[in-house]
């Protein structure tokens, strides 16, 4: 009886034990994963982690039931996987609409309305006409004229060049944009070998899904990206669906020049420029290949205009000298390039056609000249018109980019709330949880000191 009751005593106190030390290392891991949520407050991209503890199986001894405590099932990181997505999406919005306005405010200032722009240029020359007209046979007033006409000229040559060139910029940009895309893509599918090695191993990847979760988020900044989950692990491809990640592997994007100087984007040896649909790369692209195009076929059109209806009524009329007047301007060619080619035919301000009976002093077709300015030149519009409609144009363009943007920008910031009240860390909830598992951490240590006692004490008795 004394064997039988020393032996049970020991058994219960050595249940105890294990129950309690089982909760000592229990709260201790729940305190560890506390205090890493503390030290990741400001990592960004860290999901927040939570232990799970579960009641342990019971203990049955024949019709009784004990208790057998708590064990950690698993440390949970909280994330929304739908939101992630969106997060994703949302950014690839923002970075295209960022892209687009940033490249647009650079050509903002080409059509500014300010002095020495085209439409200041164009004042400029119909006001040395009408300056002219007051004495048709002035040197310096005929020279004036000619001197406009130039600077006018000048103006069409240097926003087309300057459009030009902001094309290359833009170009140059693309270039960057594809390389950091191949930077992240190597990057992401590292991370995934390294995930499904852990997962095969059992191990926790918590941390390392929140990496590259960070490293998707920006990739979607630089190109569309849509994320496949499977169990063979993580694919990343384009909307369009070409191939980026896929497990750990990546696929390269390049870049090559077409025979016309314009940069194209590869996949795999597939042309998929014109299909891409978010990011800062589809942003730049729409710049270059539908902004800058648009813009510069406008400028074109108004200098061909401009310079057919002016050669016309110059054709009219008659020089200093008598003879027939010729081309004011040199003839635009046909098809784009008038804007980059616009120039002035002549330099002897002496063959400018003033005159329209021949006569020195007329100023009869002056008149005429002077009248371009509120003619219809091209599709019923003015040259004024042309060109107020490319300024329009512009500012619309930017005005309305940057609402869009402001828009975007406000939505993802929402969704980053969203994520924040989800995965982010609070501190006073840390705090919270880190006071109850540290008295619950003391709970079970002074049951462990009491229990250490009982079984001294048992252990005693049982000498005797």
């Amino acid at each position: 009886m004394h064997a039988q009751f020393g032996s049970e005593t020991m058994s219960n106190l050595t249940g105890a034990m294990s129950i309690a030390v089982g909760a000592l290392l229990t709260d201790q891991a729940a305190l560890q994963t506390t205090s890493n949520n503390i030290a990741n407050v400001n990592t960004p991209g860290y999901s927040r982690q939570r232990p799970i503890m579960v009641e342990a199986d019971p203990v049955v001894f024949g019709s009784l039931t004990f208790g057998n405590g708590v064990v950690l099932q698993k440390v949970e990181s909280l994330r929304d996987a739908i939101l992630e997505l969106r997060l994703h999406g949302e950014t690839q919005q923002q970075s295209r609409l960022d892209a687009v306005v940033s490249a647009m405010r650079q050509v903002e200032p080409m059509f500014s309305g300010s002095s020495g722009d085209i439409g200041d240029q164009l004042s400029k020359f119909f006001n040395s006409i009408q300056e002219l007209s007051t004495d048709p046979s002035s040197p310096a007033r005929r020279q004036g004229v000619l001197t406009a006409a130039n600077n006018l000229a000048n103006a069409f040559r240097t926003v087309s060049g300057n459009l030009q060139q902001q094309r290359n910029n833009l170009d140059l940009s693309v270039s960057q944009a594809a390389q950091q895309v191949n930077v992240v893509t190597k990057q992401i599918a590292k991370l995934n070998g390294q995930i499904t090695m852990m997962q095969n191993l059992h191990q926790d990847t918590s941390s390392f899904e929140d990496q590259r979760t960070v490293l998707i988020r920006q990739l979607s900044g630089l190109i569309d990206v849509s994320v496949i989950r499977s169990d063979n692990g993580l694919t990343l491809t384009t909307v369009s669906g070409t191939a980026l990640v896929a497990g750990d592997r990546n696929f390269d994007i390049g870049t090559q020049m077409d025979v016309s100087g314009v940069l194209h984007i590869f996949s795999q040896g597939a042309d998929i420029t014109g299909t891409l649909s978010g990011g800062e790369l589809a942003g730049l692209l729409a710049v270059r290949d539908q902004k800058i195009p648009g813009l510069l076929a406008g400028l074109d059109t108004l200098a061909a205009g401009l310079a057919n209806a002016l050669n016309t009524a110059h054709r009219s009329g008659f020089d200093l000298n008598g003879s027939g007047g010729g081309d004011l301007f040199v003839p635009p060619s046909a098809g784009p390039g008038a804007a980059a080619s616009f120039a002035v035919a002549i330099s002897d301000p002496s063959r400018l056609a003033a005159s329209s009976d021949g006569s020195p002093g007329s100023n009869g077709n002056l008149a005429a000249l002077a009248a371009v300015s509120d003619q219809p030149v091209v599709a019923g519009q003015t040259p004024r018109d042309i060109y107020a409609n490319l300024v329009f144009h512009v500012g619309n363009e930017v005005s309305n980019g940057l609402a869009e943007l402001n828009a975007s920008t406000l939505i993802l910031q929402q969704l980053q709330d969203q994520r924040g009240s989800i995965s982010g860390v609070s501190l006073d909830e840390e705090a919270a949880h880190m006071i109850e598992y540290q008295h619950a951490f003391a709970a079970a240590a002074r049951v462990v000191t009491t229990v250490s006692d009982m079984l001294d004490v048992a252990v005693n008795l049982g000498r005797y």
